[in-house]
């Protein structure tokens, strides 16, 4: 899958992923491939990736939205940290 982590005023990630679980606003989730099409708001929190060998990158957001659709995944935050 291909993530994409945008905040209003920069790119903060963008690369291929194997899951993420972020914090929605009525409990995490994780996204897996061939995940059906969604749009979720997003709570404060971490949002973890973790590629295809298994290591995991960790950002903390304030907010935001999360669109996922045919294995493409756009993650708009309203900050990171």
């Amino acid at each position: 899958m291909k993530i994409e982590i945008i905040t209003p005023d920069r790119k903060v990630y963008e690369g291929e992923i194997a899951s993420v679980r972020v914090p929605g606003k009525k409990g995490s989730f994780q996204v897996l491939k061939d995940h059906a099409p969604i749009i979720s708001t997003l709570d404060n929190g971490m949002v973890i990736l973790v590629d295809a060998q298994g290591s995991q990158t960790e950002f903390e957001i304030n907010g935001g939205v999360i669109e996922v659709k045919f294995n493409r995944i756009i993650l708009l935050a309203e900050s990171v940290r």
